[in-house]
């Protein structure tokens, strides 16, 4: 039995735990070669640890154990140019390039007017501009190869509705929202695919303790914004790139600009 991604490159850029590394080896266990970037280092807006070197070897590891191929590379999102030479690596070993997930992302905690100018900067940089980088980097490669393809952007219930204590972060998740509703319309007629996944909270590294004072502080006022309305407290990594492999395949081939609820019934209300 073919595998849904047989012959095909997905290109992921967070890989180096998390999402991002599920999802690397989800698209491999289902057949694809992967290019993989992460940052590999400490930022200075969050409260909690940067992925390092040894997790994205890791992640080639794990994708070599499902009998696919990797290019991975230390690049950080906010440089165009490093983001465009990692792609370049790929198409160099692999030929072709199928499948975008820009995945790479941060998280840090804050009232809204208490949020620091470089905090504010970092979150913006990197969710946002990070994955325009990535998009610009690998849309034409795309449109060239003339056989469609699927991108999606990890966005999250934040890009939904307006969670406290993380505006910067809501507005960065809401910004490529619209960045990938445009990009829909204009790929569609190259027969590529630009939808957005929005997590609940998804067991990661990024332990968001920065956080925890200002839910107990407005627990009464602010925090039912965040219960989930079916019996769930938190989604495994594997478990939202089950979803991404799904938005991927030619199972959804017919969906684009859409945003896919991965929320636990979070944003019913």
């Amino acid at each position: 039995m073919q595998k849904r991604f047989e012959n095909k490159v997905a290109f992921v850029t967070g890989a180096a735990r998390g999402q991002g590394r599920s999802a690397a080896v989800k698209f491999a266990q289902e057949g694809a070669d992967i290019v993989a970037l992460d940052i590999c280092e400490d930022f200075a807006s969050t409260a909690y640890q940067g992925a390092t070197e040894d997790d994205l070897a890791e992640t080639v590891a794990l994708v070599e154990k499902t009998g696919r191929s990797i290019v991975a590379q230390r690049a950080d999102v906010r440089d165009f140019d490093a983001v465009s030479a990692v792609v370049t690596a790929g198409l160099e070993r692999f030929g072709r390039l199928d499948i975008v997930l820009a995945n790479a992302g941060i998280c840090s905690a804050g009232l809204s007017w208490e949020i620091g100018l470089e905090q504010w900067r970092e979150t913006i940089d990197v969710n946002l501009t990070g994955v325009f980088h990535t998009a610009k980097a690998t849309v034409p490669h795309l449109i060239e190869q003339g056989e469609g393809g699927s991108i999606v952007f990890t966005s999250s219930v934040s890009g939904i509705k307006g969670t406290p204590f993380t505006s910067h972060y809501a507005a960065t998740k809401h910004g490529i929202v619209g960045l990938a509703k445009s990009m829909a319309n204009e790929l569609g007629e190259h027969r590529i695919r630009v939808n957005t996944v929005h997590p609940a909270g998804v067991a990661t590294g990024m332990q968001m303790v920065d956080m925890l004072p200002l839910l107990e502080k407005y627990a009464a006022t602010l925090a039912p914004v965040y219960m989930n309305a079916l019996p769930y407290g938190i989604i495994e990594a594997d478990e939202v790139a089950d979803v991404v492999a799904w938005v991927c395949s030619d199972e959804a081939k017919y969906i684009t600009g859409a945003q896919i609820p991965i929320d636990i019934g979070n944003t019913i209300r």
